[in-house]
């Protein structure tokens, strides 16, 4: 076992705070990563005050990492020392389902791995994510990651960038389709980019007109502000597909409206409480459909990343220091962050 340090929640009513812990001995497919970089995702503060619940404790978060790779077993032929890697949301599943045999390793049947608050295959502990200075990780669970681009700005991609590139590739976004993204946020600024750089005409819907310039920034090509009755209904039937990233309740039917015949909007925020009920006079009047997407496999994220870098994309960032999370926590609940939190862990050393 390998000394790791990081920080952890001992209890969903108390801080983050130093946390000493073991790290598995590296296997023969296993790669282990020095962390640099970890981004702060929402779930991160969902699962570490037990939200969700079924958080098991002490809890170390973190699933947005990019480091170096440090050591490799002995069957690794994939990575090699000093490579520039990351890490996502998982780092295992069965391997054998229908899902996992078709690349959907998000979707396993037995459920997926996840980098953290899950049971380790290889020891039958609690895995511990990125929150810390290093991992150990399956070599098939490990992402290849372009040097030429802001590794900082990259970490959040491993979270943010493929929920919202994977719906957006999965429904056929590209040139020519007029698409809205919901929410000017984590997610949100990403796919934006994201949408723009496929190729799509994109709108942003926010409910501040005070984004409506960042919103330009990021690349959205129009800014409708849902509060405005006169705005929505004059974007009604008009969009191919909407990207929905809020994460509370709201009304669908106010957003499914918008979409033109066979229109598709996919949620990929996960409200505390049910969204109310959609009409289903409104889906059936222009046959819309309202979906749900997760992450992507691993194959698929990797080819995020791969276009990410083709194009230049990375999250807008505030870089914070390992000992300012629970602040950062605060702030996040008060949408006082553009766009993403990202640890810098040589404040750990």
């Amino acid at each position: 076992m390998t000394k790791s340090v990081g920080f952890a929640a001992q209890a969903e009513d108390k801080p983050l705070e130093h946390f000493s812990f073991q790290r598995r001995e590296v296997g023969e497919n296993d790669v282990h990563i020095d962390i640099l970089f970890c981004g702060v995702c929402h779930s991160d503060l969902h699962l570490a005050r037990n939200e969700w619940g079924g958080t098991i404790y002490p809890i170390v978060p973190g699933h947005e990492i990019v480091g170096k790779v440090r050591k490799v077993g002995s069957n690794v032929s994939k990575y090699r020392e000093g490579d520039t890697v990351g890490v996502g949301c998982m780092v295992d599943s069965c391997r054998h389902c229908t899902n996992c045999d078709d690349g959907y390793e998000q979707y396993c049947d037995n459920g997926f791995v996840a980098t953290y608050n899950s049971e380790e295959k290889q020891t039958n502990g609690i895995t511990y994510g990125g929150y810390s200075d290093q991992i150990v990780v399956d070599q098939d669970f490990v992402l290849r990651v372009d040097d030429s681009l802001d590794l900082a700005g990259v970490a959040p991609l491993l979270c943010a960038g493929i929920t919202t590139y994977s719906p957006l590739r999965h429904w056929g976004v590209g040139k020519g389709h007029k698409v809205a993204v919901v929410g000017l946020g984590g997610l949100g600024h990403v796919g934006v980019k994201i949408a723009k750089a496929m190729g799509a005409q994109v709108t942003m819907i926010t409910t501040s007109e005070s984004k409506v310039s960042d919103a330009k920034r990021l690349g959205a090509d129009a800014v409708i502000i849902s509060r405005n009755e006169d705005e929505m209904k004059a974007a009604r039937n008009t969009f191919d597909f909407i990207l929905n990233t809020v994460a509370v309740p709201h009304d669908l039917d106010a957003y499914a409206n918008l979409l033109r015949r066979d229109g598709t909007m996919t949620l990929v925020g996960i409200p505390a409480e049910p969204h109310p009920s959609p009409s289903v006079g409104v889906l059936i009047g222009k046959r819309r459909s309202i979906a749900g997407s997760l992450i992507g496999g691993i194959a698929e994220t990797q080819e995020m990343l791969d276009f990410c870098a083709e194009h230049g994309i990375t999250a807008d960032i505030e870089m914070i220091d390992m000992q300012d999370i629970n602040d950062a926590y605060e702030r996040m609940l008060k949408s006082d962050v553009k766009y993403r939190f990202v640890i810098d862990m040589k404040s750990l050393a």
